[in-house]
């Protein structure tokens, strides 16, 4: 038997800047492209200082660990499949990524538990016509806090609006769609005046 092909990712920038994290051969597993990644940070700012961050189906952790290598205070890696999450564990101990959690769960279950309002910034970028999508997005949601950031990658641009969220960019690069979004406000409700 032959042992599964493995590639590498390269973090393209941060504190970890040119680090590659291993790519197992896994169905459905696909790595934000480089290009992809560099855009994504160029809207959000190269630096995440202090920034709370979920990256819900973490795969190879490029999303994720790019977020600590810019100085993310807390990075929580989700990955329910169990050589994905030890190779996630791996990278975190090699780059001694102490902002790093790694959690081998579900991630949608995961999610319906967490404390709202936890993150300013949250991954969605699971396999491609998995369905996971679609149950990820109103989880994910609640978990911002206001003024917060939910970035998607998918197949396909997503077609309507998502409640609470303004979009702020989208793009493409080859099948990959990548958009970001961002948690609005609430104003703060008044208390009507009362006459002496």
């Amino acid at each position: 038997m032959s042992a599964r092909r493995t590639h590498t990712v390269r973090l393209i920038g941060g504190q970890w800047k040119r680090r590659r994290l291993p790519v197992a051969d896994r169905s459905g597993l696909r790595p934000s492209p480089d290009r992809v990644r560099e855009t994504l940070f160029n809207w959000l700012g190269q630096d995440l200082d202090g920034w709370h961050v979920l990256d819900a189906f973490a795969g190879s952790g490029a999303l994720g660990f790019e977020a600590a290598s810019r100085g993310a205070a807390e990075v929580v890696l989700l990955e329910r499949d169990a050589e994905l999450s030890r190779s996630l564990q791996a990278s975190k101990q090699r780059l001694g990524a102490g902002s790093v959690t790694v959690c081998g769960v579900d991630a949608l279950a995961w999610m319906a538990r967490c404390t709202p309002a936890r993150f300013h910034l949250v991954l969605l970028d699971p396999p491609f016509h998995s369905g996971l999508l679609a149950a990820a997005l109103p989880l994910a949601v609640p978990l911002l806090v206001e003024g917060g950031w939910l970035y998607v990658e998918s197949d396909h641009a997503l077609a309507e609006p998502l409640p609470g969220l303004a979009l702020h960019r989208a793009g493409r690069a080859g099948v990959v769609q990548h958009s970001l979004w961002q948690r609005r406000y609430t104003a703060p409700v008044e208390s009507p005046e009362t006459t002496p």
